[in-house]
């Protein structure tokens, strides 16, 4: 099991919020945690009754074959309400739910959102990395903050996403002429390290296997279809 390093209250004002994020953001460590990857996660949170449930699923994967080896779900009441740059307050506690479940721990986690690439430094990634001390990745659909340039239609190309001169992730063409992702580190990540752990969890697909895997679980479980890419 898992256990929390860190813990604070999740029945907070938003204000407390951000004031719990400012108390974090100085403990992301963006140097790599790890040496051998055995097994890596993917975690995607989704809701269902209007947003009153919050769903979490999480599957481990090996890093070796991409061949999932366990799957769990977890629900819970939603307690906090849709803030952005506030998300992980809204998230995490299903995503906990359902890491307490796992019987095989991953050596990393990689989260549907974003990592340092956030205002606060502390997107889910890098919020959920630091309470549980282990390494974890952000791989988001879509940009929360910063810059870029025009990223090379090209499966594997890449450029910095940058918050003024500070690089916090990467823009990177998980597939063909689709649209890219924003990869960023969450803690006990370099940039370089998440990325190309990233780009070995990629299949045919736009997402990497274990978000797609998670995402299908979670989709699975509502009875929505899974998109292909």
């Amino acid at each position: 099991m898992i256990e929390l390093k860190i813990n604070h209250s999740w029945d907070v004002s938003c204000s407390k919020a951000r004031l719990i994020q400012e108390s974090l953001r100085g403990c992301v460590v963006l140097r790599d945690g790890f040496a051998n990857i055995e097994y890596v996660a993917g975690v995607d949170v989704g809701f269902e009754c209007n947003n009153t449930v919050t769903r979490a699923a999480v599957v481990v994967l090996s890093y070796s074959t991409l061949e999932v080896v366990e799957r769990v779900l977890f629900k819970c009441p939603t307690t906090f309400p849709y803030v952005p740059g506030l998300l992980s307050f809204r998230e995490i506690p299903a995503v906990l739910g359902a890491i307490q479940k796992l019987s095989i721990i991953p050596d990393i986690l990689l989260c549907d959102g974003q990592g340092i690439a956030h205002p606060k430094r502390l997107g889910i990634a890098a919020h959920l990395g630091i309470l549980l001390d282990i390494p974890t990745i952000g791989v988001a659909k879509s940009r929360l903050i910063g810059t870029y340039d025009d990223v090379p239609e090209t499966k594997g190309s890449y450029v910095p996403l940058m918050d003024h001169d500070e690089c916090i992730g990467v823009v990177l063409r998980s597939r063909d002429n689709v649209k890219p992702l924003f990869v960023s580190p969450g803690h006990k990540m370099s940039i370089e390290s998440a990325r190309e752990i990233v780009m070995n969890c990629l299949t045919r697909y736009r997402l990497p296997e274990t978000t797609r895997q998670a995402h299908h679980l979670a989709s699975e479980c509502k009875g929505m279809k899974e998109p292909e890419l």
